[in-house]
């Protein structure tokens, strides 16, 4: 219910655009990974998506006022930003193996207003390596200009969402789990940093 109306405002204000809508799969596990500019992103990228999603979003985020709710309803799960959380990891590693859809943003928080991306943290890596799922790559652009930090309120601009072709994460033999997943998150901020 809630994506329709969204993507007209997104039509309307936004001129929003979506490349590569064709790399979507329609089935099967997989993590959606993206850079995070705006509240908005998780709206904008599940847009082209039909079928249901889960994310994985900052615990405290759901107790905000429009965007807690809006959480709710788009089917996310609250997940603690400092230290581990099984229980959402449990959670996430049964509904990828379900065949299910993640959505996590590896830069953790929002990042900068200049768009560039932050450090990614290893777990989208992680949790794909342990669901044996790929990762589907997207690249937001122009959201940071809409909603910059310290803005309260959106402002007009335009956004383009870019679908990249799936990523598998490769577990190289004999290759300390840490190291490869902080290899292959810098390898995953390459591909979504190159849409940038």
């Amino acid at each position: 219910m809630i994506r329709p109306l969204v993507g007209v405002f997104s039509r309307v204000l936004f001129q929003i655009e979506f490349h590569g809508v064709e790399n979507i799969p329609a089935h099967g596990g997989v993590i959606i990974a993206a850079n995070h500019q705006t509240y908005i992103d998780p709206f904008w990228l599940s847009l082209p998506i039909k079928r249901p999603i889960r994310y994985l979003a900052w615990s405290a985020a759901f107790s905000w006022p429009i965007v807690g709710k809006g959480l709710v309803w788009l089917g996310a799960w609250p997940l603690a930003l400092e230290g581990s959380d099984p229980k959402a990891i449990r959670r996430s590693l049964q509904w990828l193996r379900d065949g299910g859809a993640v959505v996590i943003f590896p830069e953790g928080g929002r990042s900068t207003s200049t768009g560039s991306l932050e450090r990614f943290k290893a777990g989208a890596v992680r949790l794909a390596l342990e669901a044996q799922v790929p990762i589907l790559p997207v690249t937001i652009k122009g959201g940071n200009r809409i909603w910059p930090r310290g803005w309260k309120f959106p402002r007009l601009g335009k956004v383009i969402v870019t679908y990249h072709p799936l990523y598998h994460a490769e577990h190289c033999v004999d290759e300390e789990t840490r190291a490869c997943a902080r290899r292959e998150s810098e390898r995953l901020a390459a591909v979504i940093g190159s849409a940038l």
